[in-house]
């Protein structure tokens, strides 16, 4: 979000009733787009009705879905928002860093076409001012799905701008109107976690709520945290020309991913000259002018690096302030966000809490799916019958590094923390023949399953499109379809996720191992 410094004096001064001006820098035509389709300035909030089904607070994915499902499904709703409805998702989340690492990609893909037999210039000129106006284009035509308009007229969805406190159990102030509700839903997400850094506040730094506003790229940029949001933006503003340090506390990156997935990917990060500083701690942080110095302890030697830039990519904190939860006996906590049961229902059964403000997935499509249980679950389970569980959910995510690193369901780890034996069945893309046509064989495919079945546990891929080939592997555990089904599926040949069936077929031939001695004398009888 950003700051009331970020934001006119005039604005913050007038009255709660009337719309305040959004502002996203640099103000041109297509952020003024987006201003007009997601808060636009001319807004006029409605008149509540008497009383809502459903009162949704935060317009984000896991709120935009919930008001849209329950308004075309005849619910009478109600959806507050005081920023960009869109959400980080469009804003500041995965369509602008996603359009980033697009042209991240095209860049790389041209440096590397010599290899493919392709002469290219040798001075490849980079328009970072170019991308990011891309980049806020490309922003700009997906906001009409997310705008005010579109869901007032499309969904039926009153839609109301400003800041929004529960009063009762029954009621939401907001911009100066009561809003009464039979149920509610809390969908106010995350924020990037702040950090006690000496130095850090004073000397400035950048989120991705401010990353994207850029128009220069910086010479130097040091990116805090080795989570999927640092190593991505790491490796995108190192393919677009900045010299990046990557610090990282722990011993590796991606530290929640399968470790041979995340020492590719530092194997990665080294070949293409980010300099990753593991195990670090850094001690404060200083301005030295136009610089910031970084100090910082390795292997118990002090060290400094000097840059231009700050990206702090470390962590998030859920939005639980000034919602007034205590009013309404819904209990929070400041790092896990609002507690939540398996139906996602509050402490208050009568309000939910829906996305990244309570839930560990912190994923677009993963506060998509939650939100289709809120709606089963507040609008239409009757004494409790036909609710929906979060933990039935198959769910799968991705790092969207080069290769990208893709992962559903359980790791080993966590089956045999649960007494359940695992078999892995594993490919390199390098036995993988359009992985080798294409030039990309750094990476596999590994399928875990249940000891002496088929019955499929989780898997993880890494492979320059492997969010786009875990969706396979996703739809045969939410169908409890096991190797057998996809080793008997035909793939395109040549394709990268024949990888997928070539591990597959792992488990089929060891089973068909067994029966060997048995069909080779059936076979002789039969001669």
């Amino acid at each position: 979000m950003f700051t009331d410094k970020e934001t006119p004096k005039e604005a913050r001064s007038m009255n709660q009733s009337a719309i305040e001006p959004i502002i996203v820098p640099p103000m041109d035509r297509y952020n003024q787009t987006l201003v007009d389709n997601l808060h636009p300035a001319d807004w006029v909030n409605p008149e509540p009705i008497a009383c809502y089904n459903l009162v949704v607070i935060g317009a984000g994915t896991a709120g935009l879905v919930t008001a849209a499902g329950a308004g075309l499904l005849g619910a009478k709703v109600a959806l507050v928002e005081k920023h960009l409805m869109g959400g980080d998702c469009t804003n500041v989340g995965c369509v602008p860093s996603k359009a980033m690492i697009r042209s991240a990609r095209a860049i790389t893909d041209i440096r590397s076409a010599g290899r493919f037999g392709i002469g290219t210039a040798h001075d490849i000129k980079i328009d970072f001012p170019g991308v990011m106006e891309r980049l806020r284009q490309v922003r700009a035509e997906i906001s009409p799905h997310d705008s005010a308009k579109r869901f007032q007229q499309e969904f039926g969805v009153d839609v109301f701008f400003g800041d929004a406190r529960f009063s009762s159990s029954n009621t939401v102030e907001v911009a100066d109107k009561t809003l009464r509700f039979k149920k509610a839903a809390i969908a106010t997400g995350s924020s990037p976690a702040h950090l006690a850094i000496e130095g850090l506040e004073e000397t400035g730094y950048l989120t991705n709520e401010t990353v994207f506003s850029l128009t220069e790229c910086p010479k130097r940029l040091a990116v805090i945290g080795g989570g999927y949001i640092g190593c991505e933006l790491a490796q995108t503003f190192q393919r677009l020309g900045s010299e990046v340090v990557l610090f990282q506390r722990g011993s590796r990156l991606l530290k929640r991913e399968d470790a041979a997935a995340a020492e590719i990917v530092q194997t990665v990060f080294v070949r293409e000259g980010i300099q990753l500083l593991l195990q670090t701690k850094i001690k404060r942080i200083e301005r030295q002018g136009v610089e910031k110095v970084i100090y910082y302890e390795a292997n118990t030697q002090e060290n400094m690096a000097t840059v231009d830039e700050i990206l702090v990519a470390a962590g998030r904190s859920p939005n639980v302030e000034g919602l007034n939860l205590e009013k309404v006996g819904v209990k929070y906590d400041q790092k896990q966000g609002v507690i939540i049961n398996d139906y996602l229902q509050t402490t208050y059964p009568y309000i939910y809490a829906v996305g990244d403000v309570c839930m560990k997935w912190k994923f677009t499509h993963a506060a998509d799916a939650a939100a289709r249980i809120v709606i089963q679950n507040a609008l239409f389970s009757v004494f409790g019958i036909g609710r929906k569980k979060l933990s039935s959910l198959t769910m799968p995510w991705c790092t969207y590094t080069d290769p990208e690193v893709a992962h559903v369901g359980m790791y080993p780890q966590e089956a045999q923390e649960q007494g359940i034996e695992v078999e892995t069945f594993s490919i390199s893309l390098k036995n993988v023949d359009r992985a080798l046509i294409d030039g990309e064989t750094e990476g596999f495919v590994k399928l875990f399953v249940k000891k002496g079945t088929d019955k499929i546990l989780g898997a993880t891929i890494v492979a320059r499109h492997a969010g786009e080939m875990i969706g396979e592997i996703t739809l045969a555990m939410t169908n409890n379809l096991g190797l057998g089904a996809i080793s008997q599926t035909i793939h395109p040949y040549p394709t990268q996720a024949e990888a997928i069936r070539k591990a597959a077929d792992k488990s089929s031939i060891r089973r068909l191992q067994t029966f060997k001695k048995l069909t080779s004398y059936w076979l002789a009888w039969r001669r």
